[in-house]
């Protein structure tokens, strides 16, 4: 038997995706305190109605959302798997959710940024095809960034 998972797009507003983001910023300035001061406002969500949210067995585990970063381009963020459900490809989904939302609305680009340590995630960017680029800004001159991008406008 499978387990029962849901893709749902909803807003920033949504109480399950707002526990999603409070358990992630727990787990990112516990792992890295000394980045907090200096990465805190880039990861404030204003209100966005590009959020995906992934619910298996009917809690809600997955996250991301992306937001327009230039009349081309949009960023992706607040990727997040709950520990319990890593490994199962809920994040690839969230982003080939993303990516289609993205397309469908027309934009071309899709762009992120991670912080050098998140080796996992890193590498799992990589496999569902993105390169690592020049720092965009605001991450311009911040060491521990690692920026990446990838074309949504061809056909997969």
């Amino acid at each position: 038997m499978s387990a029962r998972i849901e893709a749902v797009r909803t807003t920033s507003e949504n109480p399950d995706f707002v526990k999603l983001i409070d358990i992630f910023d727990t787990f990112l300035w516990e792992r890295y305190p000394e980045l907090k001061k200096e990465y805190w406002g880039n990861n404030l969500i204003e209100f966005n109605d590009n959020v995906f949210l992934i619910y298996l067995e009917g809690k809600p585990v997955a996250s991301g959302c992306f937001k327009k970063y230039n009349e081309s381009t949009v960023e992706l963020k607040r990727m997040f798997v709950s520990p319990e459900a890593r490994g199962l490809g809920l994040a690839q989904l969230v982003i080939k959710e993303l990516e289609t939302e993205a397309k469908n609305q027309g934009f071309e680009t899709m762009i992120l940024e991670t912080l050098y340590k998140q080796i996992e995630a890193i590498s799992l960017y990589q496999k569902v095809g993105f390169e690592i680029v020049k720092n965009y800004e605001p991450y311009v001159g911040l060491t521990n960034s690692v920026c990446m991008s990838k074309s949504i406008n061809v056909l997969q």
